[in-house]
């Protein structure tokens, strides 16, 4: 097979909502299977990225997801855990790569030669396709997690810091699936307590 398809793109998912893990996805693509419309996760609907990430999981040479839970973003800091769901993906490919490229200023600590590549998700194609996979991995999540808390409506913003999420925050209290190091979770738990709601019930 062409060394060249075997560069691995690497992108994440999840950094700046206040619930939630973050997710990093790492993508070999084929050369001989090209993918049509790949783009920055951001820049596409929900709908393309559906039909997109379902191509890309046919197409890939191989690919995978690495995650890290709201405990150890709150234990590492956001940029530590996303760094740590990134090497985690890469780790999980069946297939080694022959170099990283990772979408953004910063590199996980890796056993392969790697490239960090600012905008890289705009501009190449295996770092579109890990966004892409990132994104939809995390997006399905947060529906799940909207069934069990409903409150929130992480169907709506997927843990982002919209009005509505600090209002619903501000009513309902702080849940266990929310980050307690973000500054308007830290505010709330302040108030109210971890893991309370604003009428002294758990939230679990």
């Amino acid at each position: 097979m062409n060394i060249v398809s075997h560069v691995c793109g690497v992108d994440e998912a999840g950094r700046g909502p206040l619930a939630g893990p973050v997710i990093a996805a790492a993508v070999i693509l084929n050369s001989a299977r090209p993918i049509e419309g790949l783009a920055d996760s951001k820049a596409l609907s929900a709908a393309r990225r559906a039909a997109l990430v379902t191509i890309i999981r046919e197409r890939a040479v191989a690919w995978s997801v690495g995650r890290a839970e709201v405990e150890e973003i709150d234990h590492l800091n956001i940029l530590r855990a996303t760094m740590l769901a990134m090497r985690r993906a890469v780790l999980a490919l069946p297939s080694t790569p022959c170099e990283i490229l990772v979408d953004g200023n910063r590199l996980p600590e890796l056993p392969i030669r790697a490239r960090a590549i600012i905008g890289g998700d705009a501009t190449i194609p295996c770092i579109s396709a890990a966004s892409i996979l990132a994104k939809t991995t995390r997006d399905a999540e947060m529906l799940l997690l909207h069934e069990r808390f409903p409150n929130y409506r992480f169907d709506v913003h997927k843990g982002y810091p919209t009005a509505a999420h600090i209002a619903a925050l501000q009513r309902f209290g702080v849940s266990s699936v929310h980050r307690q190091t973000f500054r308007p979770v830290r505010a709330l738990i302040g108030q109210w307590g971890a893991g309370s709601s604003s009428a002294g019930g758990m939230i679990v």
